[in-house]
């Protein structure tokens, strides 16, 4: 899951991870909630941003273009801004100081695809990315500890990796194939819409053996898998794309286990047609039960339990960016017109928060959680 739990940002917090002058003690850091997110703010201006829950700015990192995830290290105070495809930069910052620590650069003939992850013992970046050449996903691992050089990369199975994630065991990767095929030279132009073939593939991080895979039936394949997100239990829930005709019927939402098949499942009719076969980020909250999923084309946020049923839903213009908080059911929201929310799926109670002195933003399509 995204984020880190109370007790580990605490001990972040006693390693001078916030800066004393951001803060003005650690009771004050306990009641509020911090969350990272790339923004577009209003001058037009690309950043990595950081934010609580009560107004208060601690970072705001200028980025070279449109950043799409942000991922924070599992304990070092450190947050990787991945550029939006076909962009070819991560912006690493350090949280404690606010200064670039590296900017990773996309080797020749590759771009990022806007999602990196840690591994679990901290010591390798592990991207998405195109092969352009040839158009087939890879996944490239970068040892932190050697200045981010390029140590391993294999195939993502698949064409298009999006969302990537570490299951429990924290060895198996989980890789959306969202099977588009694109070029940097056709901008972000979908080129194989007729022969798409998205997948989800779980894959060994130290070998590269695909472990498994398994795809969406014949008459979906341009529903396109694109973001994903996995609870202790190694169960996945997936936020699908529709690359199909505009009047077409279809799910948004899936889920899976290993060893078993993709199961496609639907919100009630009005809501499902609102979602404008888009749905734009997945997130479990803290306990793994509930999930959502941020629709931004249709202005709402859908709410499932683990087991596939759909609970409820909320407004969210342009809502998009999704990150679990401490309490269950309880997720924060984010919009496209700069604005932040809290909701709880058990209570419908939902909040919104002040962003004092940050000044107009564009929320991106992320949100991660620190506290």
């Amino acid at each position: 899951m995204t984020g880190i739990n109370r007790r580990k940002f605490c001990l972040l917090l006693g390693c001078g991870l916030f800066a004393p002058q951001l803060l003005a003690s650690q009771q004050v850091a306990e009641q509020q909630r911090w969350f990272a997110s790339a923004a577009q703010s209003a001058a037009g201006a690309f950043e990595l941003t950081v934010v609580s829950t009560v107004g208060q700015t601690m970072l705001k990192h200028p980025l070279p273009a449109r950043a799409h995830h942000v991922e924070l290290h599992p304990f070092k105070p450190l947050l990787a801004a991945v550029g939006r495809r076909p962009e070819q930069f991560i912006d690493i910052v350090n949280l404690r100081t606010g200064q670039l620590e590296k900017r990773v650069t996309a080797e020749a003939n590759h771009h990022f695809y806007g999602h990196a992850i840690f591994s679990a013992d901290g010591r390798y970046l592990i991207s998405t990315e195109n092969k352009i050449s040839t158009g087939q996903g890879q996944i490239v691992l970068r040892d932190i500890e050697d200045n981010y050089q390029v140590v391993h990369q294999y195939s993502s199975a698949g064409i298009g990796p999006h969302e990537l994630k570490m299951m429990p065991d924290g060895e198996t990767l989980v890789v959306a194939n969202g099977g588009i095929f694109t070029h940097p030279e056709r901008g972000r132009e979908k080129l194989n819409l007729d022969t798409m073939q998205p997948s989800l593939a779980y894959i060994d991080s130290s070998t590269g053996a695909l472990k498994e895979q398994v795809f969406l039936p014949e008459e979906m394949h341009q529903l396109s898998i694109r973001h994903i997100d996995i609870n202790s239990l190694g169960r996945v829930v997936i936020a699908l794309q529709y690359q199909g005709e505009k009047y077409d019927d279809v799910p948004l939402v899936a889920f899976h286990s290993p060893g078993k098949e993709i199961e496609l499942v639907r919100a009630p009719d009005q809501i499902n047609n609102a979602m404008k076969q888009y749905c734009g980020s997945a997130r479990f909250d803290r306990s793994g039960q509930i999930a959502a999923i941020s629709s931004p084309r249709g202005d709402l946020v859908t709410f499932w339990n683990q087991h596939g049923e759909f609970l409820t839903s909320t407004r969210a213009a342009d809502g998009c960016g999704l990150a679990a908080m401490e309490e269950d059911g309880n997720f924060l929201i984010s919009t496209g017109r700069g604005h932040c929310y809290t909701y709880n799926a058990f209570t419908a109670e939902k909040t919104k928060f002040p962003l004092t002195g940050l000044g107009r933003v564009s929320w991106d399509n992320h949100l991660t959680s620190l506290s």
